[in-house]
């Protein structure tokens, strides 16, 4: 049986939904498209969030903080995440900006800079992308110098596309650093670095006029000759690449439970509007093709929630557990659900969702941010292929290694062997991924649309045990709409179970040249495209004289 994550009791749960009550009252009477048209978030809207203890929720109570867990943090991103510039704002701050310091600092470091983060008397940011770096962190350009006297190293660069940025008074910042190896050469590697503003050299550039989630600040950070104590190294000198994949990986799992409160918002208000608004002379929510769309965004939404809460549950429930693999599914599941669902809300709206009398059009500009930022989705999809590939193949290993020992290990051959037997003789073969070398395992990291593929039947299973768990669990313990939930659940499994035949035929069929794949059509077309830079078919109007 699949047991949905039990990480709160009672008592816990009271209290966690008083503490949610005031939030919930503060977002509902929020002028977002104030914020939204100014682009800028007012003070005393930042000091409302300061008060209700917004900037401190996973710092522990020891410094000021509130020291929620994951569950309950993804509780509290529902409702943050109605207000996409707000939730921004917050993640920057303690998702990714502090989240160095919580998960990679010493305790001095916590001393020192988590009390006022906690209150939000001074904010942070994470300071990676810069100009000719964005997904390949590798290849960053800002360089961090020991000084003679080994007291301190001299930061210089620029970082772009920083959120907070002009905000912040801390930032944790990457830089290239020479290292000694260990056989004796020096090699750049980055470093992480908790820099203060104070420090000096530290200079911003006007705020970006972003597309979406306007509120937020988002700036160019330039670092000149600025002084950086050796203390406030973060985590090893030439350990800041795992610093940041740590920080990264640890803060996308709530992107499912923020995406999920605005959707249910936005949902809300467009069916309001399609249960009075007439066409032909009726309701337009009375045509079976709008409730279909209702039907397929509230299977979406149940689906990202059943995730990011799976996720967190696993998060809370493991010492250190690594939950970066799932917390990437819930991030692009959740980023791409939720603009295909607000692009249907808008349709269902019609001309009132263009509008910019209107918030709708405004949940469009600020979903399109969410493939992209925190890890492009594209990236994060070889991530995930990547990694189930190397465990499958660490498994592999440990097959030869005992099939080289037959007699050591004489139950798990027999076994194998039978099994082998077993597949032979069926009518219907079966193929796992650590018993062959497939086609496609030659030269993988090249295969990025079969990678891709793979990847999309992971996020398809998990997202299946997650819905299953969860339906499940409210069935056997009674919850309220149980029944609606086992529909839901239902009907994910079967659009996702049509996804996975897709996808793992086009897996297998990869050698067949003869099959229904137009891979090698859209790669030779690229190829063309490249050449020719751009489109370049002949006009409809062309003729050969």
């Amino acid at each position: 049986m699949l047991i949905f994550p039990e990480v709160c009791e009672k008592e816990e749960l009271a209290e966690l939904e008083a503490m949610v009550e005031p939030i919930e009252r503060f977002f509902d009477n929020l002028d977002s498209t104030s914020i939204d048209r100014e682009a800028k978030i007012p003070a005393d809207v930042l000091d409302v969030m300061k008060s209700l203890g917004l900037f401190g929720l996973q710092i522990p109570e020891e410094y000021g903080g509130l020291n929620l867990n994951a569950t309950k943090y993804a509780r509290i991103a529902e409702v943050t995440g109605r207000d996409g510039a707000l939730s921004v704002t917050l993640a920057a701050h303690q998702s990714i900006g502090l989240k160095g310091i919580l998960i990679a600092g010493t305790k001095e470091q916590q001393e020192k800079y988590l009390p006022r983060l906690a209150t939000g008397e001074q904010l942070a940011a994470f300071c990676l992308t810069e100009p000719s770096s964005g997904s390949d962190a590798a290849s960053i350009q800002t360089s961090a110098t020991l000084s003679v006297d080994q007291k301190h190293y001299t930061l210089n660069g620029s970082k772009i596309w920083i959120s907070n940025g002009g905000l912040a008074d801390v930032f944790t910042v990457f830089a290239k650093t020479p290292v000694k190896t260990d056989l004796g050469t020096i090699e750049n590697k980055i470093t992480a670095f908790i820099v203060e503003r104070g420090f000096g050299g530290v200079t911003n550039g006007p705020p970006e006029d972003k597309l979406g989630i306007r509120g937020s600040n988002t700036c160019e950070l330039h670092f000149d000759n600025t002084p950086v104590p050796v203390e406030n190294v973060l985590g090893e000198v030439g350990g800041g690449f795992k610093v940041a994949m740590n920080i990264l990986n640890s803060g996308r799992f709530s992107m499912g439970t923020s995406c999920a409160g605005a959707l249910r918002k936005l949902l809300g208000q467009t069916m309001e509007h399609a249960m009075t608004r007439k066409q032909f002379a009726k309701e337009i929510i009375e045509f079976e093709l709008i409730r279909q769309k209702f039907a397929k965004m509230a299977v979406s939404i149940y689906a990202m929630e059943s995730m990011s809460y799976m996720t967190a549950g696993i998060i809370d429930s493991y010492q250190k557990p690594d939950a970066s693999l799932e917390a990437a599914i819930v991030k692009i599941y959740s980023s791409e659900n939720t603009w295909l669902i607000v692009s249907e809300c808008l349709q269902i709206l019609g001309g009132l969702g263009y509008m910019k009398d209107y918030p709708y059009e405004r949940y469009l500009r600020d979903a399109r941010i969410l493939p992209i930022f925190e890890g492009t989705n594209e990236i994060l999809r070889m991530y995930i292929s990547l990694t189930g590939i190397d465990s499958a193949s660490s498994y592999y290993k440990d097959v030869v290694s005992k099939l080289n020992s037959p007699m050591k290990n004489f139950l798990f051959v027999g076994k194998l062997l039978r099994e082998r037997y077993q597949e032979k003789n069926s009518k219907k073969s079966t193929w796992l991924l650590y018993e062959h070398v497939h086609p496609i395992l030659q030269g993988v990291v090249d295969k990025q649309v079969h990678l891709a593929r793979l990847t999309d039947v992971v996020i398809d299973l998990y997202g299946m045990t997650a819905v299953l768990s969860r339906a499940s669990r409210s069935l056997a313990i009674g919850l309220p709409h149980n029944e609606h939930e086992k529909f839901l659940a239902q009907a994910f499994c079967y659009e996702a179970g049509r996804r996975l035949k897709l996808n793992l035929d086009e897996l297998t069929l990869y050698e067949d040249k003869t099959s229904d794949n137009a891979d090698e059509l859209y790669r030779h077309i690229g190829d063309e495209m490249v050449k020719e830079k751009g489109y370049f078919a002949t006009s409809c109007l062309q003729r050969n004289w």
